[in-house]
């Protein structure tokens, strides 16, 4: 496009671009953890006063670096990608840029819980006769699950969770260790029973088709937001599109969140309704706010703005109004 001749880059990339495009990604993605770190380590200091946190600060810092070093790459890499496809595609390079985003997001699902997260933990299959019960109820939720794992969470934290993640032959679902030993049989049911509701209703792939439906008009907006903010096809562009990234981003997650909060009610009714159990869910969700030191009844502004589930109190309601069918 005529736009690519107009580009100016620092003397030692002239006429590279593209190069000029990873470096700057890459730099801007150190930039921002090395900002980050005071905040950062206050709040590992301030979990660590309330007792969550296991792990000396030489792992904190370790874990860090760790994830510094798989970060930059891949930073380096899209910010590559970025700006090749200013200069291949024009002003229209948002519409492969969705549509790589998408597929990335896909892909790292994926591969993530094979490939990543074993760097950080240790994944073990679930012991019995938990995996027998996770398995039983499986089948009475008519779902297939053939990993049942336990992550090694005490290693950093004191804080209890679970999860489904992964796609194909990567999907999973992960109980914290110290979900197992802090809770109790019943508890852990009705958590594995939650889980399992987000395998029957594939939320790991609607996350994915509202990423991937989302994806187009976000990049025509950070498009036209980075054109704005000066972004140019060499180096420039990265840190303008990450700035309206940024600024575009609340949107999103605001979207997302409703999204995300209407998916778990759904898993928690599932999963009353899997067990048969409404009184269990009631102590849980007490018992495990007090234990991840959460906040019971956030402001509305914040359950907006970052609520992926709903608050402990509606939870607590919506298990004592609800009936097993």
């Amino acid at each position: 496009p005529p736009w690519a001749s107009t580009s100016t880059t620092p003397r030692g990339l002239g006429g590279r671009p593209v190069a000029q495009g990873a470096l700057a990604a890459a730099g801007l993605g150190v930039a921002t953890t090395l900002a980050g770190l005071p905040l950062a380590a206050l709040a590992r200091r301030r979990s660590a006063a309330v007792g969550l946190v296991n792990d000396s600060w030489g792992g904190w810092a370790a874990d860090l670096a760790r994830a510094q070093a798989i970060g930059t790459p891949l930073a380096a890499g899209g910010g590559a990608l970025l700006v090749a496809g200013m200069r291949r595609y024009g002003d229209r390079w948002w519409v492969p840029g969705a549509a790589g985003a998408a597929v990335a997001a896909a892909v790292g699902v994926t591969v993530a819980p094979a490939v990543i997260d074993p760097l950080f933990n240790r994944f073990d299959p679930a012991p019995e006769p938990l995996r027998s019960r996770v398995l039983e109820l499986a089948g009475d939720a008519g779902v297939r699950v053939d990993r049942v794992l336990v992550v090694d969470a005490s290693r950093r934290t004191t804080a209890a969770n679970a999860y489904v993640t992964g796609l194909g032959p990567t999907k999973r679902v992960v109980l914290f260790d110290t979900l197992l030993r802090d809770f109790t049989e019943a508890e852990v049911a009705f958590v594995v029973a939650h889980e399992l509701a987000h395998v029957r209703h594939r939320d790991v792939i609607r996350s994915l088709a509202f990423l991937a439906v989302a994806a187009l008009p976000l990049a025509a907006a950070v498009a036209e937001l980075a054109r704005r903010l000066g972004a140019r096809p060499d180096g420039s562009a990265v840190p303008a599109s990450a700035l309206a990234l940024g600024l575009l981003m609340p949107a999103l997650s605001i979207s997302a969140g409703r999204l995300s909060r209407a998916a778990e009610v759904r898993a928690d009714a599932f999963a009353i309704d899997l067990t048969r159990d409404a009184e269990t869910p009631v102590g849980f969700h007490r018992r495990i706010t007090v234990s991840n030191v959460g906040d019971p009844d956030p402001p509305r502004w914040a359950q907006l703005l970052s609520g992926s589930h709903p608050t402990t109190m509606q939870r607590i309601a919506a298990a004592r109004a609800h009936r097993p069918a």
